[in-house]
């Protein structure tokens, strides 16, 4: 799942962009209005933090502007206002959640994951728990079983896995896997994706992910 922070507080955005990059989320931050626009509207976001105030455009004229161009993905604003007043408004310029300054960081998690939940009860049949041969991964739950057996991963382990599970039978590309599991800014080795994907083969089956030379890595289990 792949984050943007809008929020030009700095050191709230980086503490954030720590704590949900811990979570297992791959997170962007930007830290003016206008850039949050262009960043939202040109990347591929799973849900879009985005604080009311901010320079350039105001929280809600950045979340009018992406409903306005026929952007789905969920919102979640956070302001330091507070009153039915400012909430409704940021309701109605297509808000999916609110909430206040100064929030616990336990509840902003809890509702994002309830947001993207929810994105996958509303999308094309998406289902938190799939099923490909005898792998069971719970993508609401962050839980792997293989057979009657759960396994435990870290937190980007399961990005990687997550990544490769939704498209079972499908190639694909280091740049894709660094592209959700990582952030934006990454600029390190994109060799650490083979590490995490030798952990997987260690902790699941050997030839559950097979590597297609030049082109990246498939999962290669049926789906029941």
């Amino acid at each position: 799942m792949r984050l943007l922070i809008v929020e030009d507080e700095k050191r709230l955005a980086l503490s954030l962009a720590k704590g949900l990059t811990a979570e297992g989320y791959a997170v962007d931050v930007v830290h003016d209005g206008r850039e949050g626009l262009h960043r939202a509207t040109e990347g591929s976001y799973d849900l879009v933090i985005l604080d009311i105030m901010l320079p350039g455009l105001n929280g809600y004229r950045v979340c009018a502007a992406l409903r306005a161009a026929g952007h789905d993905v969920p919102i979640l604003m956070l302001t330091a206002k507070d009153g039915e007043y400012d909430e409704a408004e940021g309701l109605d310029t297509g808000a999916d959640d609110y909430l206040t300054k100064p929030f616990s960081y336990v509840v902003l998690v809890a509702r994002v994951k309830a947001l993207l939940r929810r994105r996958g009860r509303n999308g094309a049949g998406a289902s938190p728990v799939i099923v490909r041969g005898d792998l069971k991964v719970d993508t609401a739950a962050r839980r792997v079983f293989l057979g009657e057996d759960e396994v435990t991963l870290t937190a980007k382990e399961f990005s990687v896995l997550e990544q490769l599970v939704t498209r079972a039978g499908e190639v694909v590309s280091k740049a894709q896997i660094l592209e959700h599991v990582w952030d934006f800014a990454y600029d390190g080795d994109p060799n650490i994706v083979e590490v995490y994907v030798s952990a997987l083969r260690r902790k699941l089956r050997a030839g559950l992910i097979r590597t297609v030379r030049g082109a990246g890595y498939r999962l290669e289990t049926e789906e029941r």
